[in-house]
């Protein structure tokens, strides 16, 4: 691959991209919810009254409007989100966090630190494709760039 700051990205966003298919995996089967579904309910945790509109948690999640709602349905489902109207704007529509949801969050929130450190820790392990040196010089790079 050449050299500069595209091949630098390249290498930054494989890696994320392992990192969050590893991570969406490891939660799937353990915890029974996806990786954006758990950072949605983080996200949901340190807001005010635990609670966002749905455009703000899509912002805040990357994902779309419509993928938001579609998430947030999915969350409901389990209990672990309600909706709840805007009384300013009928139509503004919020992402409530329950109890049950709280508690899920708690319960994760340890082993998915630990997880996440696992695998960025032991890249060689989980991601032998990755050179680790080169992902460690790749990160410096854009690091550089941020803010510059």
């Amino acid at each position: 691959m050449a050299d500069g700051v595209s091949a630098d990205w390249s290498q930054v966003a494989a890696f994320a991209s392992a990192v969050d298919a590893g991570l969406g995996k490891w939660l799937a089967d353990r915890h029974g919810v996806g990786l954006t579904e758990y950072r949605a309910l983080a996200h949901l945790a340190q807001a005010a009254d635990r609670e966002l509109r749905v455009n703000d948690l899509a912002q805040k999640v990357g994902l779309n409007q419509s993928s938001v709602t579609r998430m947030v349905s999915r969350l409901e489902d389990k209990g672990l989100t309600v909706r709840d109207l805007c009384p300013d704007d009928g139509r503004g529509v919020y992402a409530v966090l329950t109890d049950r949801g709280e508690e899920l969050l708690r319960e994760v929130r340890g082993p998915y630190e630990e997880r996440l450190r696992d695998l960025l820790a032991n890249t060689a392990v989980h991601y032998p494709h990755l050179d680790a040196a080169r992902l460690r010089g790749a990160f410096a790079a854009i690091g550089g760039l941020i803010g510059a």
